[in-house]
């Protein structure tokens, strides 16, 4: 049906909502003060551009070293536990960037354990006897995002490799062509690019990380500018800089998927099997997915114990309990509103709309792309806008807590829209064309017909939401109501401060939560036999 109805005009009201922040940030950045322009570009703007394409480049280079290098090897090779590590290796996405930064600082710095053991081994006295590396610096904050990163590229290139006939291999072979660098990667190459757009995005996105190490990107620069000059239009003006760079790492991730179905030639042919691994050879496997892992992971979590049980007695659990109710209620309200929101859009654009309203549906969707910071600038200025026209007689808190939903549900609209539009896909539409033969009107088939249907695809699409909403900093600390913390704003005030303890237990928190869903789909995956399955749902 292409006609307008009550179906398909409460979706382009929704749509023009989400869709209005972002169109915000560039009336505040081009109809308020200009005069800031030719300041910012004689100043902090130039420094600003240069360290985030030099963080950009950085990071995407190690994650792609990370996810490529243990991809290509869990898929051709067999060796030792890699039945563990082909989801270990997604755990370290479990854990935000910032709370590495933490715990990395805490043991490489100048008062932690390894310079201490170095200078008790070595006999040193002070810094100046000896040379080591500045953690909070571009290098370490490039180390440890990599870290958390390289499981975008790892999925992305497994389920490429996977995917790769095994006669292509053979044909390699037979012409004394290297396997990898002659057929895997350029097969690869498409999904990689894919997945290296999103670690940039998420990359350009960081605020926790460059904030705790002092390098002054475009999103902390916002920040700066935002609240220490109390410029809004300022800050915008920097938003829609950084909107450009991620307009453009969006059309290159577009083209990749778009090229992609062109690689993909499986049709019927063998897949490849892992080969068996031996002596050293295994060792050398085994010990390059172990090295990210830990990096990642395992130390990092063995860090945050630590600091659990020693700072047991300085931690307020009494408080850390409330706030993780109060955080786990929030992220779950949110969740409920994102999944009900992309129930609607998904199933009206696949059978209740016309080419108008999918356009809608999808600008409204590329939220997930843009950095949280420049999205609470967007949300200012709008709902700064929309209040002067309809005033809202509500109190300060509940209108943050709205606020609040109404920020996660822009940002993460696209990740719900992903895990529905995986399910809705798979209902044929005679299906649908039956229940309106048999009288069922559009919401009874939603709820009737559809969404039994997509049950699992809601539940992941839920999950993966909560989780994303749990581990939120810029857009909850810009926006939040006074006096109103959430496990990442607790564990950022206090890591902030040099109080790591006191932080440590809320910390874990986000990190078992995130834990989660990565166990549910890696199960999966071992169900549905193929790896895409995840990329759809996590992408």
């Amino acid at each position: 049906m292409s006609n307008w109805n009550f179906w398909s005009i409460l979706v382009f009201i929704i749509a023009i909502l989400i869709i209005s922040p972002v169109l915000a940030i560039f009336y505040s950045a081009f109809s308020g003060n200009t005069e800031l322009w030719p300041h910012l570009f004689s100043t902090v703007l130039p420094k600003y551009t240069i360290n985030t394409f030099i963080l950009m480049f950085g990071v995407g280079s190690l994650s792609l070293f990370f996810g490529v290098s243990t991809a290509w090897i869990i898929t051709r090779y067999d060796f030792p536990i890699k039945t563990f590590l082909e989801w270990a290796l997604l755990l370290p996405a479990a854990i935000p960037a910032y709370i590495i930064a933490y715990t990395y600082t805490d043991i490489l710095e100048y008062a932690g354990p390894i310079q201490g053991l170095l200078r008790d081994f070595f006999g040193w006295n002070n810094a100046k006897d000896y040379w080591f590396p500045n953690i909070r610096s571009m290098g370490g904050a490039i180390f440890v995002m990599s870290s958390v990163l390289y499981p975008y590229i790892f999925l992305m290139a497994r389920a490429s490799f996977i995917s790769t006939p095994l006669s292509y291999y053979h044909t390699s072979m037979l012409h004394g062509k290297n396997v990898f660098f002659n057929v895997a990667l350029p097969l690869a190459r498409p999904s990689i690019v894919a997945g290296l757009a999103l670690v940039l995005m998420e990359t350009i996105s960081d605020f926790g990380t460059v904030d705790y190490f002092a390098i002054e990107t475009l999103t902390l620069g916002v920040f700066n500018v935002w609240l220490g000059m109390n410029s809004l239009s300022g800050a915008s003006q920097i938003s829609s800089v950084l909107f450009l760079i991620v307009v453009i790492l969006l059309t290159l991730e577009l083209i990749a998927r778009k090229r992609q179905k062109y690689y993909e030639k499986s049709s019927g042919q063998n897949i490849s099997s892992p080969a068996k691994a031996n002596g050293i050879f295994a060792l050398t496997c085994l010990v390059t997915c172990l090295i990210p892992l830990f990096l990642g992971f395992v130390i990092p979590v063995a860090v945050l114990l630590k600091f659990v049980v020693n700072g047991y007695a300085i931690i307020d659990l009494f408080n850390i309990i409330y706030i993780t109710l109060t955080s786990v209620s929030l992220a779950v309200c949110s969740s409920i509103i994102v999944m009900i929101i992309s129930i609607l859009m998904i199933v009206v654009s696949a059978y209740n709309s016309n080419n108008f309203h999918k356009i809608l549906i999808f600008l409204s969707s590329c939220g997930y792309a843009f950095p949280g910071i420049i999205l609470a600038v967007g949300i200012v200025v709008f709902v700064g806008w929309l209040n002067d026209i309809i005033y809202f007689h509500i109190n300060y808190f509940s209108g943050g807590i709205i606020i609040l939903i109404f920020s996660y549900s822009i940002r993460f609209l696209a990740v719900g829209n992903g895990a529905i539009k995986s399910g809705v896909t798979k209902i044929h539409l005679n299906l649908i064309d039956s229940s309106r033969i048999m009288g069922f009107n559009f919401f009874r088939i939603i709820t009737r017909i559809v969404m039994p249907l997509i049950y699992t695809n809601i539940l992941v699409g839920g999950i993966l939401v909560f989780v994303d909403i749990l581990k939120e900093l810029p857009m909850t600390l810009l926006l939040r109501p006074f006096n109103f913390e959430t496990l990442a704003t607790y564990v950022y005030q206090y890591a902030s401060d040099e109080m790591l303890e006191e932080s440590s237990l809320a910390a874990l928190m986000i990190v078992i939560a995130g834990i989660g869903p990565v166990i549910l789909l890696n199960s999966m995956i071992k169900r549905s036999g193929k790896t895409k399955e995840k990329e759809s749902f996590l992408f």
